[in-house]
This record gives C-alpha cells, sequence and structure tokens, in this order.
C-alpha cells in the first residue's frame, strides 16, 4: 500500500454501488425519495474503501480513494431519523472539541455512546434469534394443518 507525504491529503469519492442502501429501504421510502426530491434520511453506513489512484511515482494526478457503502441501516421512524440526527450532532461537537475538523486521521470514534438511546429501544441479537424461532414454529405449526 503506497504511504502519502505528511501534507498530502486524499480526495474522497463515493463508488456507486448502492445495493445495501436499497436493501435497508422500505419500497415506500423509496418512492418518496423519488417523488420529493430533496428529501432526507438518515442512516447508519459502514464505509469501505475499494481503490486508490495517483499513487504512481512521479504522477501528478492528486491522490485519491474511492468508499464504497457495505453495510447500511435506514431510520424507518420520525423517531430513528430524530435520534441520529441528534447522535450525528454529538459526534460533530466531539469532533470540533477534539479539534479534528480539519485534521487527518480518524478522529473520535465513539458512536457507540451517541447511539446507547437507539440501541436500548430496539431488539438485541438475542431477541431477534428468538423471533425467527417463533416465525419458523408457527410456519411449522402452518404447514402441519
Amino acid at each position: 500500500m503506497p504511504k502519502l507525504g505528511p501534507a498530502e491529503v486524499p480526495e474522497v469519492k463515493l463508488d456507486g454501488a448502492a445495493a445495501p442502501i436499497e436493501a435497508s429501504m422500505s419500497r415506500e421510502m423509496r418512492r418518496a425519495l423519488f417523488e420529493k426530491p430533496g428529501r432526507t434520511v438518515y442512516a447508519i453506513v459502514a464505509l469501505t474503501s475499494k481503490s486508490y489512484t495517483g499513487h504512481a511515482e512521479g504522477e501528478d494526478k492528486k491522490p485519491q480513494v474511492k468508499l464504497r457503502v457495505t453495510e447500511c441501516e435506514v431510520a424507518r421512524t420520525d423517531e430513528d431519523a430524530l435520534a441520529l440526527a441528534d447522535a450525528k450532532a454529538a459526534m460533530y461537537r466531539g469532533r470540533q472539541m477534539d479539534g479534528t475538523l480539519d485534521e487527518v486521521g480518524e478522529g473520535p470514534m465513539r458512536p457507540e455512546t451517541q447511539l446507547a438511546e437507539i440501541k436500548a429501544s430496539h431488539p438485541t441479537e438475542d431477541e431477534l434469534k428468538a423471533h425467527k424461532r417463533d416465525v419458523e414454529e408457527r410456519r411449522r405449526r402452518e404447514y402441519v394443518r
């Protein structure tokens, strides 16, 4: 992997692959975004670097890294959207206080502290597993009838 000089900051481009975003949105949400341009939805996304350019010796192209959304969950309720907006604002305040708004680097990485309220009001992994077992059991009973 190439190393950047201390003064070099790569430009960030977003890859066009949107499958994880589309998969996390309901049909109604997608229609609303299409029918009402400018509408905003809030989501939690994982971005993964997929490619880079401008790394060859003597290359006059600015360094660039391409990111792809590899995981996504879109807020489905107004309450979830508000909680994510609040978490985003809190994380922004943290970056301001940490002085990382214009610095290169990861900055504060404590989203779990901002999202505790959201996590508390949503199902746990164990609850999801129990739900899946219940659904499977109901299907078996209906099939037997």
